[in-house]
Parts: C-alpha cells; structure tokens; sequence
C-alpha cells in the first residue's frame, strides 16, 4: 500500500451501509465517509461517487438511511460495498426495514439514522451531500461501531491515491 494511502488510513472513520430508495427501487453501499456537520439542526455529510449506482436514487428521493455497522460485520461490508450483478438484489438475504422514507435500515445494524438532502456541494470526484436528520434509533447497545482501519484495503482505495504529494 502507498504511504498516502496508508496515512489517509489513520484518519478514524466508521463503516457503514447507507441505503437509498426511490419509488419501489431499493439499494445500498458501504461507506465509509459520513460525518456530523451540526448540533442544531442535527445534520449529517455524505460524501459520495455519482459513479456509484445508488446516486441516482438518492438524489430522485433526497432521501436515504445510515447503518452503522459493528465490529465483526466485514462480510457484510464487503457484500454491499462490492457491485451487484446485474440484475442481482445486493439486498437479498440480508434482513432490512424500510427506514422513515423508505430507504433500507439492516437489522443487525449498530444503530441507524433516516436523513433528508438539504444541499449538495461538489468535492472532487466526490458529492458532499448535506442532510437533516430526520430519525434513527439505537439497535445495539452493547455493541461496538466497526472503524475504516479494520476494512484493509477491501476498497481497493490505495490505488486511487497519489504515488506522492
């Protein structure tokens, strides 16, 4: 792994699944980039590839969810941050509700969080998308978030970074 990526891979960041919905199209992916940006309001940043699949669903509905993932849920990481066959539900097998718009919350999740888009702002390759939280509930007292360092390279991110500065 280069060293850029490697020190990009100290910055503490959780592991989670956001699930997007539109109409009765239903998706999901592994992320790793979700922050708080406020208090008051309650907001959330997303950051995220319009390349990825779930983007145009999640910005027809201006919706989507966050699970937070546990320790010891990297399968299930890997299985949703990986692209689907097509034609192939990512989501088959895997026991969800719809969250408050109808965007998919994994039972088995940590915890999770239904947000509303309020902004949007271009980053890069990226999408930063602002939004208000709407609802979410504590699944798992006892457990414990699942962290970005704990993934590896499962992304395949070290070959996106720069050979140097």
């Amino acid at each position: 792994m280069n060293e850029i990526a490697e020190l990009f891979r100290r910055l503490t960041l959780g592991v989670y699944v956001v699930g997007t919905a539109h109409g009765d199209r239903r998706n999901a992916f592994t992320a790793a980039w979700v922050m708080q940006a406020s208090f008051d309001p309650p907001l959330l940043v997303l950051s995220i590839n319009p390349q990825n699949a779930s983007y145009p669903l999640l910005r027809s509905s201006g919706v989507f969810t966050v699970s937070v993932l546990k320790r010891g849920q990297i399968e299930l990481a890997r299985r949703l941050g990986a692209p689907a066959p097509i034609g192939e539900d990512k989501l088959s097998g895997i026991r969800w509700r719809p969250g408050r718009g109808g965007a998919p919350v994994l039972d088995e999740a940590l915890a999770h969080f239904d947000c509303e888009v309020t902004a949007a702002l271009p980053a890069g390759d990226h999408e930063l998308l602002v939004a208000r939280v709407v609802g979410g509930e504590i699944l798992d007292r006892d457990g414990s978030p699942m962290t970005y360092a704990e993934t590896g390279d499962m992304d395949g991110s070290s070959a996106l970074y720069p050979e140097r500065w």
